[in-house]
């Protein structure tokens, strides 16, 4: 076995600027943030795994609010490393950037390449315990309130606690969230088990346990077919178009490619990328790769097949692509990512390595498979013959965008660079008019929307065209949509959705997050979308300054923010105001709190996992009921009422 030592970890340089800023490194502190601790440890583990050492994790949700990841890998190393001169086990959990996957003798491939996970957990927590398995020995370190060390050394060293075989080897952490960081400390079983389950289709055999200590539930995840089984559970409500997905693998290089793959009746595409099973939100280059091949590949099959004939021009990419559920699992030994997310590859070798591996071996599996390359390509040519039916139907709504009046709508900015400019969409005219005075009318521009727009996941592509709110839209960002979209185009920045903080305003942010989602998604793939966060709750208080009593106010954002501010014993609140709609705030409090970029809060709309982010808005926005019944079930335990 490879030595795994404390010279093999090296740092790049501190915990501080973690807890100032948390959202930095963990995107939020709300439930999502939360969860996200959970991911950073579980990645180390599956480092261990897709190294060969690693065959079991168990996470257990502990009674006391506190959570524990084990693992049986290597263990951390626990010797003294060569530049920090303290126990290098301390050094990964206290010191931002320092890990085994930098210097590339440890871990071939590996998820998690930032190297800030397990420091980040112990920053913001306000309790880590490490226990340590090597060598027939167990050691222990604990750290308090945002990473400092309370375990004394010896030697030198972390003290020994106790005794193991010498096979029995592996890491232990349990942490506890800082609730003065959080909004919530509740971790969610639900919420880890379908992570959990995703985990183990994308490792497979990697034997995963959970145990609730609050219910007393235990549940195990081991994947044998892996993402081919992924495929048949993303497809479980759906009707296949064959039984069972293609699979296939192979290797490019040093590049492992793995491709699942299943038609169902359906119009849309759902393609998840994976490069060392870290979900590639953005796709980037093996998705390329995927796709230049299948469509190389089909179009061929269907010549030869007679399906075209020489006349007929090939099948467009999205003909053959409608319906498509796939999964691409790459490993990568040096994955560089990109993108306003950094969620996309652009690596060129995994282009041509997903490329060659997937139409050399799909090829040889529709030989021996006959019967189902016929049923995909029946499924695109009447994607094929509706496309070309419904072009010009769609070039008539298409034209109308130009003769759409916005001016009556869009109140526009003076700048035309589009880089400084940033368009609010608001609802109702009376919220547009405090907006467009509040506002900065070189570079902000307001879009005014008169009701709700379309439920766009219930509806075809020609009835979304003719909505009026949606063509307004469409026209006012200028960059097109569907096979028309370029995002050079688009005329602003930032686009900023800014509703009221009620059920009506949440409704409508909604409804546009799935229109973009749906028919713009690379606005929020590139980092265009925003929410706009007007301030809740304006409190007026009474403090002492140096010995006098001074009146001051200060804004607020949210519930936990208000009961933060409660608990200053040092402020006595004298009034507190709640604003219910923008309608509420005069123009010079909206552009203080909500409009001016030197003093507002956005909140960039991003897709952090696409199988959830899929899932979610089919269940939530479809026609089909009981599922989103079913979910809302199980998330009410969850909800904070305001009444």
């Amino acid at each position: 076995m490879e030595q795994y030592t404390g010279s093999q970890i090296v740092v790049l340089e501190g915990l501080e600027a973690v807890r100032k800023r948390p959202g930095m490194y963990i995107g939020s502190t709300g439930s999502r943030g939360l969860h996200h601790l959970i991911w950073e440890i579980i990645d180390n583990a599956i480092d261990e795994h897709l190294a060969g050492f690693c065959t079991q994790i168990n996470i257990i949700l502990q009674k006391d609010g506190g959570i524990t990841i084990q693992d049986n890998g290597r263990g951390v190393p626990v010797d003294i490393h060569p530049t920090k001169h303290i126990p290098t086990a301390r050094v990964v959990y206290t010191i931002l950037h320092a890990g085994g996957k930098f210097g590339g003798s440890v871990y071939k491939v590996s998820g998690g390449l930032h190297g800030v996970g397990a420091s980040v957990v112990n920053a913001l927590s306000s309790r880590m315990i490490v226990e340590i398995k090597r060598e027939g020995k167990v050691y222990r370190d604990e750290y308090r309130e945002g990473g400092h060390p309370v375990t004394e050394l010896e030697d030198g060293y972390l003290p020994v606690v106790g005794k193991c075989n010498k096979s029995d080897t592996g890491t232990k952490v349990t942490f506890y969230p800082d609730e003065t960081i959080f909004e919530t400390t509740e971790f969610k079983a639900d919420t880890i088990k379908k992570k959990l389950k995703e985990i183990a289709f994308l490792n497979k055999n990697l034997l995963i346990c959970f145990t609730d200590s609050n219910t007393g539930e235990e549940v195990s995840y081991q994947e044998e077919f892996g993402i081919k089984s992924f495929v048949s559970y993303l497809n479980r409500e759906a009707t296949p178009l064959h039984e069972e997905p293609v699979y296939v693998v192979g290797t490019s290089g040093e590049i492992e490619v793995e491709v699942a793959l299943q038609y169902v009746d359906t119009y849309s595409e759902q393609i998840n990328a994976y490069c060392n099973r870290i979900n590639v939100v953005d796709g980037g280059t093996l998705v390329t790769g995927f796709k230049t091949a299948l469509t190389r590949v089909m179009n061929q099959y269907a010549r030869e097949l007679g399906i075209l004939k020489d006349k007929d021009e090939n099948f467009d990419g999205k003909d053959i692509r409608n319906g498509l559920v796939a999964i691409i699992s790459i490993k990568h030994p040096d994955p560089q990512f990109e993108g306003q997310t950094k969620t996309k590859l652009g690596n060129t070798d995994a282009k041509s390595a997903v490329d060659e591996v997937f139409a050399a071996e799909v090829v040889r599996y529709f030989d021996k498979n006959v019967e189902v390359l016929k049923g995909i390509l029946d499924n695109s040519m009447k994607s094929y013959t509706a496309r070309r039916a419904g072009d010009k139907a769609r070039t008539a709504v298409m034209k109308q965008l130009s003769d759409v009046d916005t001016r009556s709508k869009l109140a526009s900015c003076s700048s035309k660079k589009p880089e400084e400019c940033e368009v609010y969409i608001v609802e109702g005219d009376s919220a547009g008019g405090t907006v467009k005075t509040a506002r900065n009318r070189r570079t902000q521009a307001v879009l005014p929307l008169r009701g709700k727009i379309l439920n766009v996941e219930k509806s075809s592509l020609e009835k979304i065209l003719v909505n009026n709110e949606i063509k307004s839209m469409i026209a006012s960002f200028g960059c097109g949509i569907g096979d028309d979209f370029d995002i050079n185009k688009l005329r602003f920045g930032k686009i900023i959705i800014l509703t009221d903080a009620d059920v009506d305003g949440a409704h409508i942010s909604t409804l546009l997050m799935t229109f973009f989602y749906r028919f713009m998604p690379e606005l929020i793939l590139e980092g265009k979308v925003f929410r706009g966060l007007p301030p809740l709750y304006k409190v007026e208080y009474e403090t002492t300054v140096k010995g006098k009593k001074k009146k001051q106010s200060e804004y607020l954002f949210n519930d936990f923010e208000l009961e933060k501010f409660r608990k200053k014993t040092e402020n006595k609140i004298i009034n507190l105001q709640r604003y219910k709609g923008l309608g509420e705030m005069d123009a010079n409090q909206l552009w203080e709190t909500t409009l001016n970029p030197e003093t507002r809060i956005l909140a960039q709309i991003t897709i952090s996992d696409t199988v959830e982010a899929d899932e979610i808005t089919t269940t939530l926005m479809s026609s089909n009921v009981p599922p989103r019944k079913n979910f809302i079930l199980e998330e009410a335990r969850y909800a904070k009422l305001d009444i």
